[in-house]
């Protein structure tokens, strides 16, 4: 799928009319822009296997951490947040997404930890932040397209460092921006926060995207399936799956010990996606934007501990 679409296509709000006859001359999608080059990583900084490999292997790792994992990926996770809010706090009209890549970069081997997303999948991820704008879903790579009054962007940190992974995001208001596009981004944290409010020993798995559902649906808003929350520690994804709307089928129980991510992803119109041909951009259907918020989550003894929490 490009990320253009032509004046005789179908219009993506599936009216069955041309684009030209239908939403042409309202609609400014988000288009790709040019690509900077990889960023060097310095000596000295460890590297997760995806990289020293050249692709991603999954290995066994215990869905319920050790207490060293723990304690190493309570670091890691605490300055992916720090470093998210440095990146987030740069976010204005006129600064490129390629220029919070620079800062999100520097900020990452200034800790001496690795970008994770940078060299990650296939084809590998070729930036170190994920920057996702307006009717981007989630991968967006950043290039030289310059923020504008009214966008709304999502910037998606992970840090590898001490052997394991932290992962989080958040969607920020570039300038003056509409009250329907807040009042999405504040649901979307909404989600985020009663998902989190149902995790504790002994609870399915599937109370998470029940809660993220009902409070999204019941302001409107969509829902997205194809991507989900994951577990998390010494890989970057493990095999913990969780979907953000309600799966009878997922009655699996969380267990102390366990990490995951918690990723809501809510949509003003469909929920469906595109993927441009980078192969990672993945946009709604019908254009309309789309906010999401992250963190990374222990499951403790008697609740949740969030370990990506935001230091602003």
């Amino acid at each position: 799928m490009t990320a253009t679409i032509k004046a005789n296509d179908q219009c993506f709000c599936g009216s069955g009319r041309k684009f030209k006859r239908c939403h042409k001359t309202s609609f400014d999608p988000i288009r790709p822009g040019t690509v900077g080059p990889l960023r060097e990583v310095p000596d000295g900084i460890d590297l997760p296997p995806y990289v020293t490999e050249g692709e991603v292997i999954r290995r066994p790792e215990p869905a319920v951490k050790s207490p060293d994992v723990i304690e190493r990926m309570r670091r890691t996770a605490a300055d992916a947040a720090k470093v998210l809010a440095l990146t987030g706090a740069a976010a204005e009209p006129g600064v490129t997404t390629d220029e919070l890549d620079r800062i999100c970069h520097e900020a990452t081997v200034g800790l001496g930890a690795y970008p994770s997303p940078r060299l990650y999948g296939e084809p590998p991820f070729p930036k170190s932040i994920c920057s996702s704008l307006n009717e981007v879903i989630c991968h967006g790579i950043p290039d030289d397209r310059e923020l504008r009054d009214g966008d709304i962007l999502n910037l998606d940190v992970t840090i590898f460092r001490e052997g394991v992974h932290g992962d989080t995001n958040r969607t920020f208001l570039i300038g003056e921006v509409d009250p329907e596009s807040k009042r999405l981004v504040r649901v979307t944290l909404e989600c985020l926060e009663r998902a989190i409010e149902t995790v504790k020993p002994g609870a399915p798995f599937n109370g998470i995207g029940s809660a993220i559902q009902s409070h999204a649906e019941a302001a409107g808003f969509g829902v997205v399936r194809a991507f989900v929350g994951h577990g998390i520690g010494e890989q970057f994804h493990t095999d913990i799956h969780i979907p953000h709307y309600y799966e009878p089928r997922l009655t699996t129980t969380m267990e102390p010990g366990m990490t995951f991510t918690i990723e809501p992803m809510i949509t003003v119109g469909a929920y469906d996606h595109q993927v441009w041909d980078d192969g990672w951009t993945a946009v709604t259907i019908d254009r309309k934007r789309t906010a999401q918020f992250e963190h990374t989550i222990l499951v403790t003894d008697d609740g949740a501990e969030v370990l990506t929490a935001w230091p602003d």
